[in-house]
């Protein structure tokens, strides 16, 4: 695998769940994998001054979140001894209980890919420049900070 190609973070809408088993399933032929570490991003229906979320719309500021996205890949390799990762993010409208971030990390031990996925996960929610809009039941929003 060429660890130094950028890739397609961005997929627009939710991540399906097929979308995730299919991602899962091309990985049987790598047999130099020996663990796995998946994180999912899902929207939360939080309650906030008495209004529910009901959906989180993103939004990008595309180039910088490209590099970044790219920066921390690279990062991450040179740090773990990981196989091979894909960090998906989703752009758009995402329904409470839908996937939004989908992290999927590999390395021949399992050890090292916890690690690597805790630190890919924070990398992101801290440095990526992706945008929240919490939109609520009545129609409503407000935007969302990272925690």
């Amino acid at each position: 695998m060429n660890k130094n190609k950028k890739k397609d973070v961005f997929v627009q809408g939710p991540i399906l769940p097929e979308f995730i088993g299919n991602a899962i399933a091309k990985h049987q032929s790598k047999t130099n994998i020996g663990a796995h570490d998946i994180f999912l991003g899902q929207v939360r229906a939080d309650e906030i001054e008495g209004k529910k979320v009901a959906a989180i719309e993103y939004t990008a500021y595309e180039t910088m979140a490209d590099q970044k996205f790219y920066d921390i890949r690279e990062a991450a390799f040179a740090k773990f001894n990981i196989t091979c990762m894909h960090i998906y993010h989703s752009l758009g409208m995402v329904k409470t209980g839908q996937i939004c971030l989908f992290v999927f990390v590999s390395s021949p031990r399992r050890k090292e890919v916890f690690k690597a996925k805790e630190y890919i996960v924070e990398e992101i929610k801290a440095k990526v420049p992706v945008f929240g809009k919490e939109i609520f039941e009545d129609a409503s929003h407000q935007w969302k900070v990272n925690t």
